[in-house]
């Protein structure tokens, strides 16, 4: 069975530690991380302000067919924003790689097998879809709207810094992203790089402001999921949009890549790669 960390107990689980690769399917491999450790400074409770998605990539899938023939796929994850847990994803890794030597029927097999994984760490239902990767149409695309890198910065702060945001007094509908959006694992301390698009509507974002606020993220130790939650709730305090949506489309790391988003409202989510992905 995966197991779970509890909030107050990142150090002294394993992650973040040397681990041996399993040669044999070991689902006690993953662990689930308690969404309260991010959540908990945020001030946020199970009645959360946003909906959304944490969608993973997961691009060196691989297990053994009935004749010990190697299948290579890729596979597109799911996991509910009001998850109990987030999945680390050390143990993902470790998880997927436990799968290269393991014989199993067919793909059908892998998917439930790795969705009923994935929901027991996650405590929530996480959906699971397998691609054969030869198969597979991938667009890389740069996001629609502006891209604000290039707009006069003002000042590195080492810390978020949500009081830099400015809105104007018209109001309208756009989408603004930058690809220097940077911050730290809280297990290794490791960089974490990410696409970050703001779609809104409502007061206009100053653009500068906005990447004086990305920015800011550069030292900033959290897990994606909570950087993109903590980024939501700035942007609709400091600017007041009648609709948001903020996601990170963040960099792969072994394989696997994390894109969270946290709206005011329900969509399909599209999963677009950013060619930095």
């Amino acid at each position: 069975m995966p197991q779970h960390v509890p909030d107050n107990a990142l150090n002294n689980s394993p992650l973040g530690k040397t681990q041996q690769y399993s040669e044999q399917y070991n689902p006690s491999l993953l662990y689930g991380v308690s969404r309260d450790l991010g959540r908990g400074p945020l001030g946020l409770t199970d009645n959360l302000p946003f909906t959304g998605v944490d969608i993973w990539n997961v691009y060196e899938l691989s297990w053994l067919d009935p004749t010990g023939r190697p299948v290579a796929a890729m596979a597109e994850l799911r996991v509910p924003v009001d998850s109990p847990c987030l999945i680390e994803s050390k143990s993902m890794k470790l998880y997927f790689n436990s799968l290269n030597m393991t014989s199993f029927k067919d793909f059908l097999q892998v998917q439930e097998v790795i969705s009923k994984d994935l929901s027991n760490c996650a405590l929530a239902p996480v959906k699971v879809e397998i691609r054969e990767s030869h198969r597979e149409n991938i667009i890389l695309a740069d996001p629609l709207g502006i891209c604000i890198d290039q707009c006069p910065f003002n000042e590195l702060h080492a810390e978020p810094c949500p009081k830099v945001l400015t809105c104007g007094e018209e109001k309208r509908s756009e989408i603004l992203f930058s690809r220097l959006f940077r911050s730290r694992c809280p297990v290794t301390g490791q960089p974490d790089w990410a696409t970050l698009i703001v779609e809104y509507t409502g007061p206009v974002i100053r653009p500068d402001s906005l990447l004086e606020y990305v920015v800011s993220y550069r030292r900033h130790q959290a897990f994606h999921e909570a950087c993109v939650e903590q980024m939501f709730l700035d942007i609709r305090q400091h600017c007041r949009p009648q609709k948001l949506q903020v996601t990170a489309r963040f960099t792969r790391r072994g394989g696997i890549d994390i894109n969270p988003v946290r709206s005011t409202h329900v969509d399909t989510w599209t999963n677009l790669r950013t060619p930095f992905q």
